[in-house]
């Protein structure tokens, strides 16, 4: 099933209905509903002219001079003054840091509605014209009957409970429907190691093998990361290659690669030289992996850090991945560090023990036997 466009936000929806239906009073209970488990943003659009200063401020003196751009700001909230334009990505960008965000207003672009019966039912008259699409669910008010069945839910406008739950789980649903693709990062130099860290065995399967195979038992597809030069090495374990084309950044580049190639699929992104990771550890990474935050992360139990390379990366973390490289910042962990995601508890820090020298590696060997006997 393709999954739907977003406007403003991966999980979105709108309330839409006439002036008076009492759109704004069921949207602020609801939010105080959803926000009690996620991060929820609002969206109002309104076909009225409204200024969020007034004549004789500062910053209306200053924007009625001539500034294109003026921002207001206190130690609590800030709110950018800007004329309105192409300025949908802009939009996105703001709204990606929080998990949802409901729309009040737009009925004539395709979101997934709530609509809102109006005391005279002239919206009814919009859905059976096809002039309101994609509408969700209707609702209204206790004295109201419906002479016409849509196939669709109706609640009453005091279910803020049933409505919250309806549309948490509906977009739930719609983060379900985004496939999750395994990422084995195999494009390092190796120059500690001194040889390939991806075609190192320390179990029955060299690392690169052994990753892909535990990544095929949660993830749709795998892919092997890698650089061009080493496209032909990595072929004949036949998995499908993508090839750096970010250069020399590191990790980030082979995930912007792949995301490149495949922008509305969760990339499951883990390093080749982590041979003490188990089918448990995979598992867990995508069972509980929070499709509504930017990425899901062990915490390092032996640094108490984030592990950028055993993690989920969703879909909208694109966005700000190009923006922290456009500012000259290509680490993953400072991704994690600065951004909303779901931190996972790891019990055995042993677990995530990179291996990258051949000391280290020769240890790691005799470990991975032991394990075997």
């Amino acid at each position: 099933m393709p999954i739907p466009p977003m406007h403003f936000h991966p999980y979105e929806a709108a309330f839409c209905g006439y002036s008076g239906s009492g759109k704004t009073t069921l949207i602020a209970a609801v939010i105080r509903k959803l926000s009690e488990h996620f991060s929820v943003g609002y969206y109002k659009h309104g076909c009225h002219r409204f200024d969020i200063d007034r004549e004789g401020k500062d910053s209306f003196v200053i924007k009625a001079s001539g500034a294109t751009a003026v921002m207001i700001a206190d130690p609590a909230k800030q709110a950018v003054i800007i004329d309105n334009g192409k300025t949908r990505l802009r939009e996105r960008q703001i709204f990606l840091d929080l998990d949802l965000l409901l729309v009040e207003g737009l009925k004539e672009l395709p979101l997934p509605k709530i609509v809102m019966i109006d005391q005279n039912r002239k919206i009814l008259d919009l859905l059976d014209n096809g002039s309101v699409t994609n509408v969700a669910a209707l609702v209204k008010s206790d004295r109201q009957t419906l002479d016409k069945q849509y196939g669709i839910p109706v609640f009453h406008r005091n279910d803020t409970d049933e409505i919250s739950d309806f549309i948490a789980s509906m977009l739930l649903q719609k983060s379900m429907e985004t496939p999750l693709f395994g990422l084995v990062l195999a494009g390092g130099q190796s120059s500690r190691m001194g040889s390939d860290k991806a075609l190192i065995s320390y179990h029955s399967e060299n690392q690169l093998v052994r990753t892909a195979q535990l990544m095929e038992k949660c993830c749709q597809k795998v892919f092997i990361s890698c650089r061009d030069d080493q496209k032909e090495h990595y072929r004949p374990y036949g998995y499908p290659l993508i090839t750096d084309r970010y250069l020399n950044i590191g990790p980030l580049g082979g995930l912007l690669s792949a995301q490149m190639e495949h922008p509305r699929t969760a990339w499951m992104t883990v390093a080749c030289d982590l041979p003490f990771l188990d089918e448990q550890v995979f598992r867990q990474l995508s069972q509980r992996r929070n499709p509504f935050r930017y990425a899901t992360a062990f915490m390092n139990p032996s640094s108490n850090s984030l592990e950028p390379l055993c993690s989920c990366y969703e879909p909208k973390s694109r966005d700000r991945l190009f923006s922290m490289h456009a500012e000259s910042n290509n680490s993953l962990f400072s991704f994690l560090e600065q951004s909303r995601i779901e931190p996972l508890t790891m019990e055995h820090a042993a677990r995530l023990r990179n291996i990258n020298d051949p000391e280290s590696m020769r240890t790691a060997k005799r470990e991975c036997r032991t394990l075997h006997e």
